[in-house]
């Protein structure tokens, strides 16, 4: 368990088990990096790097995209900042910039809070707690949140990890998601409508090459395991190796980003594999939108578990 201030991503925060060691930082309370030995499984950052490309950052109170910010809610209408401008869209929450702090610690496990404020666009009030633990199992986060406000309150959640598979590329991966529809999105990456991917190129269902294939995709009508939870896979070609990404049955939509879109040494390096707990602009459609009542907390977990070849 070490403690490390950094200059642009706050305090960093290491948590170690049964050779698996992971790092979350203050700034966002972002899970900045996640090794197994010498493996480098999730494709982090530096301390003092600006949180790129959303890497490991908590999307919430929303994931995802809201069409030009704006949403209606009890009957009142809201504006949100569009923090997505080129394609006039809300993106990703109002934590991700946020400094979290410390609510516990253990040489496997550190848990953070922070505390939403009501503001201009979401006058809802929230406490946010995140506990991130470590084992020869892999990685898990066991999220809270709790209304402490007096009316209903929208939420979402989903988090953006990049995982990887060192010297394997993106195209030669092989992908499982467990989705048997995809959202149909426009060129702002918003739904227009849901499409069956059975035996269509997007079917994932059965392990399958990435190819050329360029995904910023969602995924729904899952698969569900005996848990009632599901869980996407990358692995690389033969028996080398694997990392799947597993969320409770709390979340119900899958997002898989092959970086196509990302500049520099990041451009298709990683994939990012998003479980979320509903589709983009559910606080203007209102499907699988969470409403928090006054007092009220809700829970979900999610995890990574890396298999060596």
């Amino acid at each position: 368990m070490t403690n490390v201030v950094a200059a642009k991503s706050g305090t960093q925060w290491t948590i170690e088990a049964d050779g698996h060691r992971a790092t979350v930082a203050e700034v966002g309370g972002v899970l900045r990096g996640y090794s197994v030995g010498e493996r480098e499984v999730l494709d982090g950052f530096g301390p003092d790097v600006i949180t790129p490309a959303s890497a490991g950052t908590l999307l919430a109170p929303w994931p995802n995209r809201i069409r030009d910010g704006a949403y209606s809610f009890g009957g009142t209408d809201y504006q949100l900042p569009l923090t997505e401008p080129a394609r006039h869209n809300a993106i990703h929450g109002l934590v991700n910039w946020s400094r979290w702090k410390l609510a516990d610690q253990a040489k496997d496990s550190v848990t953070l809070e922070y505390d939403l404020p009501a503001q201009v666009g979401y006058p809802f009030p929230l406490t946010l707690r995140t506990r991130w633990s470590i084992s020869a199992d892999g990685l898990r986060s066991d999220q809270e949140v709790t209304n402490t406000g007096d009316t209903d309150a929208p939420w979402g959640f989903s988090v953006h990890p990049y995982l990887q598979l060192p010297g394997v590329a993106v195209d030669d991966i092989l992908l499982r998601v467990p989705g048997r529809s995809k959202i149909l999105a426009d060129a702002r990456l918003l739904p227009i409508g849901a499409v069956k991917v059975t035996g269509t190129e997007f079917d994932y269902t059965e392990p399958r090459r990435i190819g050329t294939a360029v995904l910023d995709t969602t995924w729904g009508d899952l698969v569900a395991e005996e848990d009632g939870g599901s869980s996407v896979t990358i692995a690389a070609p033969g028996d080398g190796g694997s990392v799947t990404v597993w969320g409770d049955e709390s979340f119900k939509w899958w997002q898989v980003f092959t970086g196509d879109t990302l500049h520099g040494e990041r451009f298709r390096r990683s994939v990012a594999i998003e479980p979320m707990t509903c589709p983009p602009d559910a606080f203007r459609s209102g499907r699988d939108l969470i409403v928090l009542a006054p007092g009220t907390t809700w829970r979900a977990s999610w995890g990574v578990r890396p298999a060596q070849g």
